[in-house]
């Protein structure tokens, strides 16, 4: 849907209430809408929130981002909310090693960038699954949930998502360089969805129940550069 400049995707879905959202990092809009409104309805609601989304998208562009990576020497890279600096030492075999404040990554002489990218993004995925799992396994002991499944990905406008129909989970490879108490939130923030699918009050007062400082890891998370 176009509303003046504004494109907005919108989405029917058997829930009750209409859920607006802006997503990072390009502000994209996003609106889910009980699948038996009619499309105007949507259309006069959206029109009521213009100013709202474009506040939340000058808030978005003006955030601090990182520059684009080139994988050399010197370079700072981000792990669990920690600044490293990387070091390229020549290997016959792929792999990175954690120092103090540098992370070294072996590889080969010709590697590319991409390869390069590559190799500590694997080890990105590999040390998140593991922070994740704990989390997860501890969160689902204390809101008495079976263990859920999940996954991690590159997602370009959410930090995390729930599959309500299997109780799946998905995380984006991103949170690996955010601190923990961050990744926590998400943890948390997409568990609750189990409980409660939308972002209702009753969503509120479980986040409040089970993370009571969810707004300030909220918070420092949408102020860490994108």
């Amino acid at each position: 849907m176009k509303i003046g400049t504004l494109e907005i995707e919108v989405k029917f879905k058997p829930i009750k209430n209409l859920h607006l959202s802006v997503h990072p990092p390009y502000g994209k809009v996003t609106v889910s809408s009980p699948d038996f409104f009619e499309l105007e309805k949507v259309r006069v609601y959206l029109t009521t929130k213009i100013g709202w989304i474009k506040q939340e998208q000058r808030k978005i562009s003006s955030q601090e981002r990182e520059a684009e990576k080139l994988f050399i020497t010197r370079e700072s890279h981000q792990f669990l909310g920690k600044r490293y600096l990387l070091k390229i030492k020549e290997s016959e075999k792929n792999k990175i090693v954690l120092r103090h404040s540098v992370i070294d990554l072996y590889t080969k002489q010709v590697a590319t960038t991409d390869a390069k990218k590559k190799i500590l993004y694997n080890w990105y995925r590999k040390e998140l699954r593991l922070q994740l799992s704990t989390l997860i396994d501890l969160y689902a002991s204390i809101m008495n949930l079976n263990t859920p499944e999940f996954g991690i990905r590159t997602m370009k406008t959410k930090w995390g998502s729930c599959i309500t129909e299997n109780k799946k989970l998905w995380f984006n490879i991103e949170l690996a360089k955010k601190p923990i108490d961050c990744i926590e939130y998400i943890v948390v923030h997409e568990m609750v969805h189990i409980l409660e699918r939308n972002h209702n009050k009753n969503f509120i007062l479980m986040m409040d129940k089970y993370l009571p400082n969810w707004r300030t890891q909220k918070k420092i998370l949408n102020e860490l550069p994108l």
